[in-house]
């Protein structure tokens, strides 16, 4: 018989004086105010035994490094392992930088992180999850998914491959079955808002939070983004604004408001088992090439983009060849890198990568790090049916894990070759067979 405890807790996290806001290249944006508040906010979910703790951050990256630095110091100040802690990022573009990405080292507009900022996110993420542990009171909860339309597609192609499926854990005080929290993951890429928004937002991601608020007071939103490389609201978008962020985000509101709408109480338990386990996987490395043929691979990319524009191509289309064109830009970036070896020591420091499974009764979340292409969470979830795939958990990977017939923007931004996304599924298949027996692996 397992009792399920759980705890919330939040920090604000959005930055205090005007920072860098990163995720659009060779634009010079520093923040010019706050319209929506970014959150660290932690769940605690526990049987009596060890629990499981989750974090989600609105950030467009957590750095590897700060997720490792802030799960060792959440263990030592609640004794609660650190494979068993899950820091994931929304991945919004309008938030503050806070890594360095060796892609973006030829842009002269992108600054490094401010160390003041990284500290303080480090701060938050640990007091967000101590005061989870600490509020832990008798709890219930359901897991179900909704299905989406309209949010967002595949923005490579309009009939693309996508994931409509969003899944989510529902938990509620058991004494008067009062929301307390909802784990929600969802693959699409919060860009409603483009480069010419110079303000702190958590993007539709951040209006599906205050519409779930509305609808269940008392809520608090763990919003994981699910892996959504190839993913993005670029051709169901009608413009950059934040009216649209607003459209965007109460219509996924309302659609999961109807999932957990109705659920009746039957579907709810406190008989919940949790669990945790983390594998270390080695990824092949990337060749980028030449720097001569990086740069001719620029110049044919620049002509398709000017050819798409000038025959007045539309919005998608005209946008997806833009972002191959800063994919070309950023390969040539990489070629000279990998030819003074910095390609080498950037790989040293994040390899081998964590991929990582929590288990909450019957649902697993399989927690793969980096931006990986929407396949491989299809892939997991043919292989372990009802799991629930969380992206850019415990650190970025400097760049996406695409498909091996993927090309244009992300293809080019990644650190390995596509077997690495094969990879990836493998080690969270063999964990999801470890927590089922009771084997949780430690690395």
């Amino acid at each position: 018989m397992h009792d399920l405890q759980a705890g919330v807790a939040a920090r604000d996290i959005s930055p205090q004086s005007p920072l860098f806001l990163v995720g659009y290249p060779h634009v010079e944006r520093f923040s010019q105010g706050i319209h929506d508040p970014l959150l660290a906010t932690a769940l605690f979910l526990g049987d009596g035994r060890l629990g499981i703790v989750s974090i989600a951050a609105d950030l467009l990256f957590v750095p590897h490094g700060l997720a490792r630095a802030a799960r060792a110091e959440i263990a030592e100040r609640t004794g609660i392992p650190p494979e068993r802690v899950m820091i994931s990022a929304t991945h919004t573009h309008s938030g503050p930088v806070t890594n360095e990405m060796l892609s973006w080292r030829d842009d002269p507009l992108v600054p490094p992180p401010d160390p003041g900022y990284l500290e303080g996110l480090r701060r938050a993420l640990v007091e967000a999850a101590v005061e989870a542990v600490q509020d832990a009171r008798p709890a219930e909860l359901a897991a179900t998914t909704a299905h989406s339309e309209g949010v967002g597609g595949n923005r490579l192609s309009p009939d693309g491959v996508r994931d409509p499926e969003v899944g989510l854990l529902y938990v509620r005080d058991r004494a008067d079955h009062r929301p307390l929290a909802l784990q929600l993951v969802y693959s699409m890429h919060p860009t409603v808002l483009h480069e010419d928004s110079p303000f702190v937002s958590a993007d539709f991601p951040g209006f599906t939070r205050l519409y779930l608020q509305r609808a269940f007071p008392g809520l608090r939103l763990l919003y994981h983004n699910g892996p959504c490389g190839n993913l993005s609201p670029r051709y169901q978008v009608r413009g950059q604004t934040f009216a649209e962020a607003r459209r965007l985000g109460e219509l996924l509101g309302e659609q999961v408001a109807g999932a957990l709408a109705g659920l009746g109480d039957d579907a709810f338990a406190s008989d919940v088992s949790v669990a945790g386990a983390r594998r270390f996987v080695d990824l092949p490395p990337r060749d980028f090439g030449s720097v001569g043929e990086a740069e001719r691979e620029l110049a044919e990319a620049r002509a398709e983009y000017a050819r798409l524009r000038a025959a007045g191509a539309g919005h998608g289309p005209v946008r997806t060849a833009e972002c191959t064109v800063f994919g070309a830009e950023e390969r040539v970036t990489l070629a000279r890198a990998q030819a003074a070896g910095d390609t080498a020591r950037i790989l040293a420091d994040y390899l081998p990568v964590e991929v990582q499974a929590l288990r909450v009764g019957g649902t697993l979340l399989a927690c793969l790090p980096g931006e990986c292409f929407v396949e491989y969470a299809l892939e997991i979830k043919r292989r372990l049916p009802g799991a629930f795939v969380v992206s850019l958990a415990n650190g970025e990977l400097q760049g996406y894990i695409p498909t091996p017939d993927a090309s244009g923007y992300e293809a080019r931004l990644s650190f390995f070759e596509p077997a690495a996304g094969q990879r990836l599924v493998d080690a969270a298949s063999r964990l999801a067979a470890d927590l089922s027996t009771g084997a949780e692996a430690h690395g």
